[in-house]
């Protein structure tokens, strides 16, 4: 089934999203921004996590999770365990969420705006997963420029 590939492709990513933070030397390098350079690591980390909890957590599996989108790209100087933790925490909710869909579910119609072309929420985790590796490449490439 879709949804158990998807999960774990999502925690592989995830994991590797943990294992980059590790990587920083120290904390203030997750925010930092160089010439040319848009989004620190760190709130390209928390853009992840948001994304991930609003689209998955709240819109698929109810969670109550409440998006300030604004905040992921503001907000500076969060300890490192603290994203490392908020990570965990979605890889948690995307398995418990993921691992509840049907085949019957996978296919409905994903509408995530008003007047976008229609999508299956299939199409929509895969967008969300691909999304994820986007970003992932930037933290990467972001680290070892910083380092």
């Amino acid at each position: 089934m879709l949804s158990h590939t998807l999960i774990k492709l999502f925690q592989r990513d995830l994991t590797k999203l943990q294992e980059e933070i590790a990587m920083y030397e120290d904390d203030s390098q997750l925010w930092t921004i160089r010439s040319g350079i848009s989004n620190s690591a760190g709130n390209l980390a928390l853009h992840l996590v948001g994304n991930l909890n609003h689209f998955i957590g709240a819109e698929l599996g109810a969670t109550g999770y409440v998006r300030q989108r604004d905040l992921e790209f503001s907000s500076k100087n969060i300890p490192r365990d603290t994203l490392v933790n908020q990570i965990e925490n979605t890889k948690t909710m995307i398995e418990s969420t993921l691992q509840n869909l049907s085949e019957e579910d996978l296919q409905k119609e994903y509408k995530r705006r008003p007047f976008e072309d229609y999508m299956t929420t299939e199409f929509f985790l895969i967008h969300l997963s691909m999304h994820l590796a986007y970003h992932l490449g930037q933290i990467n490439y972001h680290r070892r420029l910083i380092n």
